[in-house]
């Protein structure tokens, strides 16, 4: 009993680390093209986030069976309380190692890690290898090259259909909270004048506040009488959660199956408090990883990120359904960087 407590005290804490590095993975895009801020992209983030937890009480037995390790590893081992207390220490600490460090790092590769190590250190070299390089490696190095093709070839597709559409791109400087149309003319200092002197021009505010010029997109026109900016801002949105409810899905899965071996709790109250202790991790700890995801892999716009949020979306999605491992982070990154590629702002 106590072996299986603390197994879950450690499954939990692993938990926490995912929520903490991987939550905010899904909004970057929100947070990095200026569609929302960091409060807001996090609250969407939790709400998605846990759905798609709740909704892995249908869908995870796959994905658990993958991560117990079995064929991986014999049955014998991977009931072992040592076992499972050494592969939920070496990813959580590992995890939380690079959270504290504002790397993105893969909850994934970290437990396929931590797995083939205790493996390793219990019996030797005696770890299935060609289940480990089939039903892991390749679906894991393959994923985020496939994220950044299928993000390469998205984009521009969406941008004709945008052009065909009549909804035109236009470049804003944005001070403050006050948006300021280009081109064309800009309303500042009590005229309008054209937007290519605003360069020439000195922009004053208010000494005691704080504000900050630059340069953003938005999008003017109409589809079907509604405004083509605020359609945008709301699949934006939907496409986040997505991502989101997709790597709740999926992720949660992995992180339960080290406390489901032991028998304890039973599935769906396992989900339940590996979901919540996720939420919390990313409640309190997601905001050195979301600067990272979300400013310095590339610069971007809402309809990038918005593409970005498809691709990440539709892969994790499949894949959780056919219970094959892929890292929502790693394909996340590539697909921002499918889109720093598109664009020229690939911060390689």
């Amino acid at each position: 009993m106590v072996w299986s407590l603390i197994i879950i005290v450690l499954t939990l804490a692993l938990a926490f680390a995912n929520g903490a590095n991987d939550n905010f993975k899904g909004v970057a895009t929100l947070f990095g093209s200026g569609t929302t801020d960091y409060k807001k992209a996090l609250t969407w983030a939790t709400i998605t986030t846990l759905a798609g937890s709740i909704t892995a009480f249908f869908f995870a037995e796959k994905l658990v069976k993958t991560f117990s390790g079995k064929g991986l590893l014999p049955d014998s081992l991977i009931v072992s309380p040592e076992f499972l207390m050494a592969v939920a220490f070496g990813a959580s600490v590992t995890i939380l190692i690079a959270t504290f460090s504002g790397v993105p790092i893969s909850t994934t590769h970290s437990l396929i890690g931590a797995l083939v190590g205790a493996g390793i250190g219990a019996i030797g070299l005696s770890v299935n290898f060609s289940i480990l390089g089939k039903s892991f490696f390749i679906p894991l190095l393959s994923s985020p090259l496939i994220a950044i093709l299928l993000t390469i070839v998205l984009y521009p597709l969406l941008r004709r259909g945008r052009k065909f559409l009549g909804v035109n791109r236009n470049t804003c400087v944005c001070i403050g909270e006050k948006i300021i149309p280009a081109p064309g003319l800009a309303y500042t200092n009590g005229q309008n004048v054209p937007i290519s002197q605003l360069r020439s021009m000195n922009i004053f505010v208010d000494e005691k506040e704080t504000c900050e010029a630059r340069a953003v997109d938005r999008y003017s026109g109409k589809v079907f009488g509604i405004d083509a900016q605020g359609i945008l801002d709301s699949l934006h949105f939907l496409s986040a959660g997505a991502v989101c409810f997709a790597r709740g899905l999926n992720d949660t899965p992995k992180i339960v199956a080290l406390s489901v071996v032991v028998g304890v709790l039973g599935l769906k109250l396992n989900i339940g408090l590996v979901a919540t202790a996720m939420a919390l991790g990313g409640i309190l700890s997601a905001r050195k990883v979301a600067q990272t995801m979300s400013h310095r892999i590339t610069s971007m716009n809402h309809g990038q990120g918005f593409t970005a949020n498809v691709i990440t979306a539709f892969l994790v999605i499949f894949a959780s359904h056919l219970g094959v491992p892929v890292s929502t982070t790693h394909v996340s990154c590539g697909s921002l960087f499918g889109i720093g590629a598109v664009n020229g702002q690939a911060k390689w």
